[in-house]
């Protein structure tokens, strides 16, 4: 991405992918990194839950945002390196290009498997905390006292 306005979005979707605030003293966006505050540093909250909202949100991130800017990037570098190797034709650079862009294909295939795996868990997880709460919650609720029916 050309320009400041990509970094502060790459900011923007790591902090709701990561759930990590920026730490409001600290530098961020285009002026330098936030300061993230977290459960393993000072003045973090500590906590390692998120909520189902918050998985919900990460997972919304995925689909609607790195998903779809990873195909347009990738389509981009592929019309871009065809081009070029074009460009280079009968030369053992076409080649090498070709090479690059099959690589450059499969690691792309690979992240976006990735990225499909790590939004399906997150979206499954809620769900598995839910189901374990409630079978627990009915455990205790099925469990007669021997004082009962006294």
């Amino acid at each position: 991405m050309s320009g400041d306005g990509g970094q502060v979005s790459d900011l923007q979707v790591g902090m709701r992918l990561n759930h990590v605030p920026a730490d409001p003293s600290g530098p961020t966006g285009p002026t330098g990194p936030a300061k993230p505050m977290g459960p393993f540093v000072p003045g973090g909250s500590g906590d390692f839950a998120s909520t189902p909202a918050e998985k919900k949100t990460a997972a919304n991130t995925i689909e609607n945002e790195l998903e779809p800017n990873t195909k347009k990037a990738a389509e981009h570098a592929d019309t871009d390196t065809g081009t070029a190797q074009k460009g280079f034709e009968g030369w053992e650079t076409a080649a090498g290009l070709k090479k690059v862009a099959d690589t450059w294909d499969q690691q792309v295939k690979n992240l976006m498997g990735r990225l499909s795996a790590e939004k399906t868990a997150l979206r499954g997880a809620s769900g598995l905390f839910a189901s374990n709460d409630t079978g627990i919650g009915n455990q205790f609720q099925s469990t007669q006292s021997k004082l009962n029916g006294i």
